[in-house]
């Protein structure tokens, strides 16, 4: 099994995160943010990775702390469960349609992270979230994992739709891309020999 494990403790944050590649989508999420829950939530279930997700963050300041910090540890249980990579497919890319709303999420677990955004909102909140928030989780992750990730909303109306759309794109993209390729046997997929730099 590949898993990964980060526990860290700060001034704003407490966090327990918990991965494994090659579950079956099983979740245990609290965040504070109910909306942040719901998306982790969905994540994991497309993915099919096993994520436990335990913050008590500084949520009487705002939700920044809590949604940042618990982007960093899921993206960092993430690459410590990946280890050197060898074997796995790479990449993922996925179109994903909620109702009106269609997504498209394209990523490589390059070591190198970058994010390109492409996707807006037209209200400050979805539940009790700042949705000015979730490019930052993205960032945070993207960052945290070593991915480059790149984020479309192609179309859509409904706030709710174009986010969940994006998540739920996102966990079948890295669902494809940390998949084990038989035919690559223990080899990293680099001509380099390793990912990174």
């Amino acid at each position: 099994m590949r898993t990964g494990s980060i526990a860290r403790t700060t001034h704003e944050t407490a966090i327990n995160v918990a991965v494994n590649l090659d579950g079956t989508g099983v979740y245990d999420v609290s965040t504070g943010i109910g909306f942040l829950d719901h998306m982790i939530e969905q994540f994991s279930r497309h993915s099919l990775i096993d994520v436990t997700c335990h913050v008590k963050g500084d949520l009487h300041v705002d939700q920044h702390h809590t949604t940042e910090d618990s982007a960093i540890a899921l993206g960092q249980a993430i690459a410590q469960a990946l280890g050197d990579k060898k074997g796995i497919t790479r990449y993922g890319t996925a179109y994903s349609p909620m109702d009106e709303a269609l997504a498209r999420v394209a990523l490589d677990i390059s070591g190198r992270p970058v994010l390109i955004w492409k996707a807006a909102f037209t209200q400050p909140r979805l539940g009790e979230m700042d949705t000015e928030l979730f490019e930052h989780w993205f960032q945070s992750v993207a960052q945290a994992a070593g991915i480059t990730l790149h984020i479309e909303c192609l179309y859509g109306q409904n706030n709710h739709h174009i986010i969940e759309g994006i998540f739920k794109g996102f966990a079948r993209a890295m669902r494809a891309a940390v998949e084990i390729d038989p035919r690559k046997g223990d080899a990293v997929p680099s001509t380099k020999g390793i990912l990174g730099g």
